[in-house]
């Protein structure tokens, strides 16, 4: 079966406050949704693995050459949203089942119990990169190959 990283993102797709701004209810309640999600996810066997991360205030960029010490830049950093905040792997029958559960995760709730609507990003899990430059092309063009679970 294929394999499916959902990614969360800091984007609020509902114009949420940040979770700095909740009550521990709130936070409660978030925290709680995902953990009967979860839940879910493993009795019925999709649920590969997943973590929260640390914000990306605490994050580090990493650059090299190569030939030199990697260059270390701490955050923030400017486009805060686009960072990542936690991820799950999810082991599906097929796409749509992927995209049904990124539904229920985008619908954790925030404050007042509404749900977040937070964008999440779907994408298939490679189980071997690209070995030659053919079968990149075709993952380029295609998002298949023969590297690809499924």
């Amino acid at each position: 079966m294929p394999r499916y990283l959902l990614a969360v993102t800091f984007e609020d797709g509902a114009g949420m406050p940040p979770m700095t701004e909740w009550t521990p209810e709130e936070v409660q309640a978030h925290l709680d949704y995902y953990t009967a999600l979860n839940a879910e996810l493993t009795a019925s066997g999709e649920l590969v693995g997943g973590l929260a991360l640390t914000g990306p205030d605490l994050a580090v960029i990493v650059t090299s050459d190569g030939k030199t010490a990697p260059v270390r830049t701490d955050g923030p950093f400017a486009e805060v949203k686009e960072w990542i905040a936690g991820f799950q792997i999810v082991d599906v029958e097929s796409e749509e089942r992927a995209i049904e559960i990124a539904g229920k995760v985008s619908a954790v709730p925030g404050p007042g119990g509404v749900p977040t609507r937070q964008p999440i990003h779907v994408r298939r899990v490679m189980d071997v990169a690209p070995g030659d430059s053919d079968e990149m092309d075709s993952y380029v063009r295609t998002g298949e190959g023969p590297n690809l679970r499924g």
